[in-house]
């Protein structure tokens, strides 16, 4: 190709990538995830002592949490969550849902949500290979 015709080819948008702050920011949100939530499941809801504590009447703020979080797991609704969110990103990259949908992901395969949050994790992966969203 000569260069009169190389300036009248357009080139293809670049790929969804985040730069490398927007990187270490999601970095920080997935292991905190992950974190948390390890601390959550073995911590306060398989540990013995503290579930029967909780059930005896205890009220403290672990007790609340691992209320809250048991009634969120058997519903589904971190697995729901991260599907929904990866999707959207999919649909429209943002760093923003990215970092939302990976959270809500790492909380969802920690916390018995594996089958959901593992296809919205998988989301994720596949929106790198989309197009960058066009600036306004």
């Amino acid at each position: 190709m000569n260069n009169a015709m190389k300036s009248d080819v357009k080139s293809d948008p670049p790929l969804y990538r985040p730069d490398a702050r927007a990187l270490n920011v999601l970095l920080v949100i997935g292991f905190s995830s992950v974190g948390y939530a390890l601390y959550l499941r073995y911590l306060a809801i398989e540990n013995s002592t503290v579930g029967l504590a909780c059930q005896a009447g205890l009220d403290t703020w672990l007790c609340a949490t691992r209320a809250l979080v048991t009634t969120l797991f058997n519903h589904s609704v971190f697995g729901w969550t991260a599907l929904a969110i990866a999707a959207l990103n999919l649909v429209r990259p943002s760093g923003v849902l990215f970092g939302a949908a990976l959270a809500v992901g790492g909380f969802g395969v920690v916390l018995y949500n594996v089958a959901l949050s593992a296809l919205a994790l998988s989301l994720l992966v596949l929106s790198l290979a989309r197009r960058a969203p066009e600036p306004a």
